[in-house]
């Protein structure tokens, strides 16, 4: 039995877990404009009593908590804010701190798991940021922040332990990966 076109924009919103380009999500669907509008206002009517909302612009959609539910979230943050870092979180902060910057695919194929929820602790604690990569603006670059830095008691990104062995080591996997193609 095929879901209803709302309820795949749905499953898409949340597991993308960002904004996504409503021509994004139209390609993904197989929709036309029209019906990517009419399951988006179904979306909403449909989220109206729930604790999510529908966020619209011009160009994307966002499947947000509601502003209702928003004392609930603010406990679950002030929780994992709470916790130490986990391992999968030092796992991608290693990774972002030390190559400069990574993508969440490049993240995923070194750690060899999805790094959505690690990423999204990280991001929830200041210690990186996200931004538009330079090379493809369709996927999000992730880098460290100064609060990362400080944080770890260094003045920048050089100075962390085994900085030079670590980025000549990356280089040379890099090369060697060019050269094998």
């Amino acid at each position: 039995m095929a879901l209803p076109l709302d309820a795949r924009l749905e499953a898409v919103l949340f597991a993308s877990g960002e904004a996504m380009p409503k021509k994004r999500l139209a390609a993904l669907l197989d929709a036309k404009p029209a019906e990517l509008a009419d399951a988006t206002d179904a979306l909403r009517e449909r989220l109206e009593e729930g604790g999510l909302s529908l966020v619209e612009t011009e160009e994307e959609l966002e499947l947000r908590t509601a502003a209702e539910a928003a004392a609930d979230v603010k406990s679950l943050r002030e929780s994992e804010l709470s916790r130490d870092l986990g391992k999968a979180s030092l796992e991608t902060m290693a990774m972002i701190l030390y190559r400069g910057g990574a993508t969440r695919g490049e993240i995923d194929f070194v750690r060899g798991v999805n790094s959505a929820a690690a990423l999204r602790t990280l991001r929830l604690r200041g210690l990186i940021e996200r931004i538009d990569d330079p090379a493809d603006r369709r996927r999000a670059k992730y880098l460290p922040t100064v609060e990362a830095l400080a944080h770890l008691g260094v003045g920048k990104r050089e100075e962390l332990p085994r900085y030079a062995e670590f980025t000549q080591s990356l280089a040379d996997q890099a090369v060697a990966v060019t050269d094998e193609a």
